[in-house]
């Protein structure tokens, strides 16, 4: 069985040599490079199955880094790894094409998980493909749309159309940013302040539904859209 590649940019060597003798340990195959100069190139000849990027990097930072490798695969999965907390900090990753970051210091249980997550979720579904499975599992909840139902547990709740509609576009978008625009086109036709408004109205619904599994979350990105994560 092939080894998962991980291109993993990280400038620190003591970290950098731990993250990477313990992703090998879990059978990846690593290539690590500690410039942002040199990534691109390296993520060229390497062609890695995922990337794993320091914000912080010299000569070229992530977010950059990010940009360039999007231009080459718009579908490659990214994560950064981040000391940052500030939310412009998180947006602009998302902005410049991130799946998901993971705050430093952080646990190479985590890294893993997501790593693994990111992986079953890009084969899966993409991006923008719609979900035709009779069953959606979202978390601890099982997503039924042609029958519009909610399913937590022996509890079923009903959901109405646009419910059902804005529920099935988070779930394709899973672990991934999707504009705010996009939703409005999809489930209203168009992005007036009315629909607007009325969207603000559902997410706020959804979220409620949802609250019973910490691990299933909307995130508003201010500016852009939501980030639906399911952990």
């Amino acid at each position: 069985m092939n080894k998962i590649k991980i291109l993993y940019v990280e400038d620190e060597p003591f970290l950098g040599k731990i993250v990477k003798e313990s992703l090998e340990s879990r059978n990846f195959e690593v290539n690590m490079v500690s410039d942002g100069l040199h990534a691109l190139p390296a993520f060229q000849q390497y062609r890695p199955d995922i990337c794993v990027l320091d914000v912080m990097l010299p000569n070229k930072d992530g977010f950059t880094l990010c940009q360039e490798i999007r231009q080459l695969n718009a579908q490659i999965p990214i994560i950064y790894l981040t000391a940052k907390n500030q939310t412009q900090d998180l947006l602009k990753g998302f902005e410049s094409g991130g799946n998901d970051y993971i705050k430093k210091p952080f646990s190479m249980e985590e890294l893993i998980v997501r790593i693994d997550n990111l992986l079953h979720l890009m084969n899966e579904t993409q991006p923008g493909q719609q979900i035709s499975t009779d069953a959606i599992e979202l978390g601890r909840f099982i997503f039924y749309p042609k029958k519009f139902e909610l399913h937590f547990g022996k509890q079923v709740r009903k959901l109405s159309h646009r419910e059902t509609e804005l529920l099935k576009i988070l779930s394709s978008h899973r672990n991934f940013p999707v504009k705010r625009k996009h939703i409005l086109k999809q489930v209203w036709g168009d992005d007036s302040f009315f629909n607007s408004r009325n969207l603000d109205v559902y997410i706020t619904k959804l979220r409620d539904y949802l609250k019973e599994d910490e691990n299933v979350q909307i995130k508003t990105l201010k500016g852009i859209g939501y980030h639906f994560v399911v952990g």
